[in-house]
């Protein structure tokens, strides 16, 4: 296999830029172009629902490469630019300012969008987050707000139903699940952050679907919820999750389930790899997989070059995220909730610190501390290795 001469990066975020320094590192030295939609240098995502929120960094605090670390890749930036089509057959991408890139190697690293409701979004003082722009225009807007509703109580709207509580507005947060993030927490915990976010003064809705969003004068003020309940709000965040940025490859040919799907590799085609929330690869662990976490943008971003440039290794990272709310953090590695099973292994829920494992099929495929940082990083070997489960609960309980 032949190593590629032109390779195009589209989508200048965590993972476009991991992939291209990882090209570079590992001695590609043809032409490198970037794609990115914002006008924004590669910035990080993270934060903008945490510490930009807060008002605690400065926007230039997030953006990932000072320039002259973004000059050594000596790449080509077409910032502002969206990709609006690909054509696998003739290896081209057609750009929203009329230009069309030819590649022999293309990363594709788009992420996702936020999803919308029916209607509503007209309305001033209706937000969405995703770009550093929905972040400092939701500060602003919570600053100038007594009351907000945050629909969706995902990661997203968990933690700014906190932050917003911080900054002392009436928060409510609505969501048609029985708690929040029970997706990825699974039932016990789920309900242990439900009551964290009521200790904090937060209304919960839960188990409730929105109907509408009701305005005057052409901003919003309050929300209808099924039952002819009716919530006032100055402001509303919209956080019902999001999907694969996949629109542009309509009629590429590319297999487009949930994301742009992958072997065990990140390779989407011949030529073609995919990295980051935009990617559904199979893992040989855990089947196929979409991960919309920080940590694994930068590890698949890598990998995906390394694919592109003849590595043969499969991307079988073991997954991990986290979550700050209030004087909470929470800390998972692996495949949590769902059907697993899940048991504390240190601390208790009532000290406000504990542990635990995930498992399904007599094996462990998860773990979880609640400000227990320390024992995060030890139960994460039980991930990687599969422990069996009651092993895993010995050692636990003996370590």
């Amino acid at each position: 296999m032949s190593r590629p001469a032109r390779i195009v990066v589209v989508g200048a975020s965590a993972a476009g830029l991991a992939a291209a320094e990882a090209l570079r590192r590992d001695g590609f030295t043809g032409s490198l172009t970037l794609v990115g939609a914002e006008r924004r240098e590669p910035y990080d995502r993270p934060p903008l629902s945490k510490q930009i929120l807060r008002g605690r960094w400065e926007p230039g605090r997030v953006t990932l490469r000072r320039h002259d670390t973004r000059a050594a890749l000596a790449a080509d930036w077409r910032l502002g630019v969206a990709a609006t089509a690909l054509d696998a057959g003739a290896r081209e991408v057609a750009l929203s300012d009329g230009g069309v890139l030819p590649y022999d190697g293309l990363v594709i690293a788009t992420g996702v969008v936020p999803r919308r409701l029916p209607s509503g979004h007209g309305l001033g003082g209706v937000h969405v987050l995703r770009t550093l722009d929905d972040a400092l225009a939701l500060r602003e807007g919570l600053l100038a707000a007594r009351s907000a509703v945050v629909v969706g109580a995902g990661f997203l709207g968990s933690e700014v139903a906190a932050v917003a509580r911080e900054l002392g507005l009436d928060v409510t947060l609505v969501d048609p699940l029985p708690a929040p993030m029970i997706g990825p927490l699974g039932d016990q915990v789920a309900h242990l952050l439900a009551g964290l976010h009521v200790r904090h003064g937060v209304r919960l809705h839960l188990g409730t679907l929105v109907t509408g969003l009701s305005g005057r004068d052409g901003r919003v003020d309050g929300v209808d919820l099924d039952g002819g309940v009716h919530v006032p709000a100055d402001l509303v965040l919209v956080a019902v999750g999001s999907a694969p940025a996949v629109g542009w490859l309509s009629g590429s040919g590319l297999d487009l389930g949930d994301g742009v799907e992958c072997d065990h590799r990140c390779r989407a085609a011949p030529g073609v790899v995919a990295a980051g929330d935009v990617a559904s690869w199979w893992h040989p662990r855990f089947g196929r997989l979409r991960v919309e976490h920080r940590l694994n943008a930068t590890e698949q971003g890598t990998a995906a070059a390394r694919t592109l440039l003849g590595g043969a290794a499969a991307f079988a990272p073991v997954p991990y995220f986290w979550t700050d709310q209030y004087d909470v953090k929470i800390q998972a590695y692996g495949v949590t909730g769902g059907a697993a099973r899940f048991q504390i292994v240190a601390g208790d829920p009532a000290s406000g610190r504990f542990a635990g494992l995930y498992g399904t099929d007599g094996h462990v495929t998860g773990a979880l501390t609640w400000n227990l940082p320390r024992q995060a990083r030890e139960l994460r070997r039980h991930v990687a290795e599969g422990t069996p489960w009651r092993q895993a609960l010995r050692e636990a309980a003996t370590g």
